[in-house]
């Protein structure tokens, strides 16, 4: 791997955890990657845009959910960096990872108001699954990422 590659910044992202009225959290399988990797909504923000208005950006770009109220910004921000095989190939290979802020929200809709197959879809599928399996469904290079994210939920809702 060059050196140019591992010098690339950070790409300023954004996470939302969203509960239903269950504390189910909302995933979604990437439509990019054949394997069986779920995440929860996520992406980057916007030149002049703050954190929370990103995360509701992404939401509605990616899932179409805008019927939800903000349970809490998570303090600080939590870095992932890619593994060698994607440097220089997401993100048009501007960025060698992500550090987001994370946010947790309660979808107060129903779930028909939920629809993936938006302008420009990047996901497959989706479900409601328990807090406690979200870190079995994600992406190696994700993983500490949603461990960190799972505990700050728990605060939360315990």
């Amino acid at each position: 791997m060059s050196d140019n590659k591992v010098n690339l910044p950070l790409r300023n992202g954004v996470g939302i955890v969203v509960l239903n009225k269950d504390n189910k959290v909302f995933v979604a399988k990437r439509i990019d990657n054949q394997k069986n990797f779920w995440q929860m909504p996520q992406g980057g923000v916007d030149k002049g845009e703050d954190y929370l208005t990103a995360a509701y950006r992404e939401l509605e770009e990616e899932t179409s959910i805008k019927n939800v109220e903000l349970i809490k910004e998570c303090d600080g921000l939590i870095s992932y960096e890619l593994p060698k095989n994607l440097l220089g190939i997401i993100w048009k290979g501007k960025y060698r990872g992500q550090e987001q802020k994370w946010f947790i929200m309660r979808f107060l809709g129903q779930d028909n108001e939920i629809d993936i197959k938006t302008k420009h879809p990047e996901f497959s599928e989706w479900k409601w699954i328990d807090l406690e399996n979200i870190t079995d469904l994600v992406v190696d290079f994700k993983l500490h990422v949603y461990k960190d994210v799972k505990e700050k939920v728990k605060e939360i809702l315990n």
